[in-house]
């Protein structure tokens, strides 16, 4: 038999029965969008973790107070970070932050951030770039001063996102009144565990004295010279925290480089996208059992046809290529329509806050992946119906 008359017959065959056809295809149609939108939301996350952590330098180290009794460790003070200034030759540079959750408001507009208390090299460790006025001064903290520089998220908020107007202007921090000096671009996720976007950053020893209290645990911030001397830097700060908190045991103190948090977050995105494209893949499992099915249904169904074409000089082999055909071209056009489905979807998504990426290598799997499941669930049905022979398929009633 001609290979163009074989494919003309399974067209023929598959237009004959269009809503078997539709049906047969539909979980590939799921299963073929679910792998593209599975890989687009991977690739997705896997683009957020890198634009985070593009706003640090990776030889950012973070160094915390670790978990536990209180009665066991002992708070990061302004001294240790004057100490580590001293003695650590590989940090270029270090700060020291605190933070905790508080109320501002402006007129009769209240919003629920942080308030972060800091020095004026939070600005630079931090990555924050300002929309209007000035950043915390050595002299603010001195002095006191009950200044505050906005997130832009609260400034939008507070003042509708007018950072000119906000300058100058007087917020109430946890009911006490600071004046605006300063309102930050947007920065986005939260970095280092804080969401600057939603905060109020006032000078160090204002938030510590009037504001968080003893409550809470200052971090510090600090900048290896290079990236090849971050190991060192987190070794010499180590080494000078254990001398300044007079430690003979368990630190009470945590170090966390940037680099490595990236890496860290990156697995774990990359692991979420394996997991999400082997739930696609089960989906897929389950429409190419639907395809056999519905091919050992059709093979049942035509058992006079095959003999008949047997009869009159059809090979083995033409009878398989025919079903197996059949099987392959409604999984490759349900490919199609899901790749087109999943694609359309995608940009919905934004409405769900999922950040997700369409690449070709999404359309691409989603597409390999049908046309494979229906030559291997096709394949037995093909096989089954090539076996027949001629005189009990035209005998078959």
């Amino acid at each position: 038999m001609k290979y163009s008359e074989l494919i003309k017959m399974v067209f023929v065959n598959i237009y004959a029965n269009k809503f078997r056809a539709f049906l047969t295809a539909l979980g590939i149609i799921v299963g073929a969008a679910t792998i593209l939108l599975v890989v687009a939301v991977g690739k997705g996350g896997e683009a957020s973790v890198a634009e985070q952590f593009a706003k640090l330098n990776a030889g950012t180290i973070y160094v915390m107070s670790a978990r536990g009794s209180d009665m066991y460790r002992k708070p990061l003070t302004t001294t240790d970070v004057e100490a580590i200034k001293e003695k650590a030759p590989s940090v270029e540079m270090v700060t020291i932050a605190i933070n905790g959750k508080v109320e501002a408001s402006y007129n009769d507009i209240t919003f629920q951030g942080d308030a972060i208390g800091a020095f004026p090299e939070y600005q630079a460790l931090s990555n924050l770039k300002l929309q209007a006025g000035a950043f915390i001064s050595d002299e603010d903290n001195e002095q006191r001063n009950r200044v505050a520089v906005l997130g832009a998220e609260l400034a939008e908020e507070l003042f509708g996102g007018d950072a000119a107007a906000a300058v100058g202007s007087t917020v109430k921090i946890d009911r006490r009144n600071f004046q605006v000096i300063g309102v930050l671009e947007r920065l986005g996720d939260a970095t280092g565990g804080v969401n600057t976007d939603e905060s109020a950053i006032v000078p160090y020893v204002v938030a510590e004295k009037y504001i968080l209290g003893a409550n809470v645990y200052p971090r510090m911030i600090a900048l290896a010279r290079d990236l090849e001397s971050v190991p060192s830097a987190m070794r010499e700060i180590a080494g000078v925290l254990r001398e300044t908190h007079r430690i003979r045991g368990q630190d009470d103190f945590m170090i966390r480089d940037a680099g490595s948090r990236l890496a860290a977050a990156q697995d774990t995105a990359r692991t979420m996208s394996v997991l999400l494209v082997i739930v696609a893949t089960i989906v897929l499992i389950v429409g190419g059992i639907g395809i056999m099915n519905v091919m050992f249904v059709s093979v049942k169904e035509r058992t006079r046809e095959i003999g008949i074409l047997k009869a009159i000089g059809a090979r083995k082999t033409d009878i398989l290529l025919q079903f197996l055909l059949e099987a392959v071209i409604i999984s490759l056009a349900g490919g199609v329509i899901g790749v087109a489905l999943g694609a359309l979807v995608v940009p919905l998504m934004q409405y769900f806050d999922l950040q997700a990426m369409p690449t070709p290598l999404g359309g691409i799997l989603g597409l390999v992946f049908s046309v494979f499941t229906g030559t291997f669930f096709g394949y037995y049905p093909a096989l089954k119906a090539a076996g027949l022979s001629p005189l009990e398929a035209l005998s078959h009633e």
